[in-house]
């Protein structure tokens, strides 16, 4: 389950490595990103005893949102060749960003909290893998940017937006 819920932190890890990152920045990401990944899973298990299904749908269609509003706003920027943007990897935004991968380990930790699962132990596997799987997102991403150039920060939006719609449907 944990390599499943850190497969959404990979995928969108290669679009948002598309930007210009240095390695020190790309392993604050990824540490920032597993943290999540432990602390979301885990405020899913309790609330998944206090909220109803309902409530895991709502977090679920608001990150699938959020993706597409960045996937978009990435693609507006590259056609502008503008290098600034609304949510950059970096300071708040990355904060923001590990949010939106951690939405899928939230309701993964809702549903474990039904079957009573050890929720600290697979909270923390939830961790280790995401960590790992951003990074390997996040590297790739620098790499084909270098190889797309212009063209790269438009397919980095084109995989946000394709995410996010996905998380949508996903809750549908």
């Amino acid at each position: 389950m944990a390599i499943a819920v850190g497969m959404d932190a990979f995928s969108v890890s290669l679009g948002m490595g598309i930007y210009k990152l240095r390695l020190k920045q790309i392993f604050i990401i990824g540490i920032t990103v597993g943290i999540f990944h432990v602390i979301m899973p885990l405020i899913g298990v309790l609330a998944g005893h206090l909220l109803s299904e309902t409530f895991g749908k709502i977090t679920g269609y608001v990150g699938g949102i959020l993706l597409i509003i960045l996937g978009l706003q990435m693609i507006v920027f590259s056609l502008k060749n503008s290098q600034q943007s609304l949510i950059l990897p970096v300071g708040w935004g990355i904060l923001i960003f590990a949010l939106l991968l951690s939405v899928d380990s939230f309701s993964a930790g809702l549903s474990l909290g039904m079957f009573g699962v050890r929720a600290a132990i697979a909270a923390l596997c939830f961790g280790i893998v995401a960590v790992f799987l951003t990074w390997s997102g996040l590297l790739i991403g620098r790499k084909v940017q270098n190889l797309l150039g212009v063209y790269g920060e438009l397919l980095g939006g084109i995989i946000l937006i394709a995410f996010g719609l996905k998380l949508l449907y996903q809750f549908m």
